[in-house]
Order: C-alpha cells, then sequence, then structure tokens
C-alpha cells in the first residue's frame, strides 16, 4: 500500500498471515485502533480483525458492515506493519467507535 493516510477507525483489508496457533489469519477487514498521531509517524498500526464468525462474547463488538454482520476482534488486537495493509474500505460508525472505546476501557483500563 502506498503511503495514504490512515485514521483511526477507519477500516482496511489487511494481511494477517503468517499466523500461529489460534490467530485470525489472511486476508480480512480490520478496524485500526491505534491513534492518529502513532498512525501518520510511524510504520505500525495496532489494528482489530472483524469476523463474521459470531461468538457473542463481552469483548468483541457486534458490526454490520457492507451488508454483513460480525463482531470486531477485541481479544485479537496486535500491531502490523503498514506493509500488510492491502486497501481502506470504510470506517466504523460513531455508536461502534463508542463501543469499541468501551470494551478497550474495560478490557485493559478499569
Amino acid at each position: 500500500m502506498d503511503t495514504k493516510i490512515i485514521n483511526q477507525y477507519d477500516i482496511f483489508l489487511i494481511s494477517l498471515d503468517p499466523t500461529i496457533g489460534h490467530e485470525i489469519k489472511k486476508v480480512r477487514p480490520c478496524v485500526v485502533i491505534s491513534p492518529n498521531e502513532m498512525n501518520e509517524y510511524i510504520s505500525t498500526v495496532i489494528i482489530a480483525p472483524m469476523t463474521t464468525k459470531t461468538h457473542s462474547y463481552p469483548i468483541r463488538v457486534p458490526v454490520e458492515f457492507n451488508g454483513k454482520r460480525g463482531e470486531i476482534v477485541l481479544d485479537q488486537i496486535r500491531t502490523v506493519d503498514k506493509r500488510r495493509l492491502i486497501k481502506k474500505i470504510g470506517k466504523v460508525d460513531e455508536n461502534t467507535i463508542n463501543n469499541i472505546k468501551s470494551v478497550i476501557k474495560e478490557m485493559l483500563v478499569d
């Protein structure tokens, strides 16, 4: 991917392979979690993969994107090199952003 602007809560197709064990694999939509200041200045981004396989875990955020229902898998947050980003395909809505923030706060802060 060329050096386009990457914003927090954008959705990109990202190549997650190679993986080990139970890590989510293959090319899939992922939400950029890292803040814009980080995205602008360093060569990595923090992402959370999306999946259509739902498990209703409290650490996963329901999402509807491109007509499909799925989840943002916050238990699989990871840092990836920007070279893994294939293309921007959208952005999550405000309600989903608030849900992401709430779950991350519950997981990592409170």
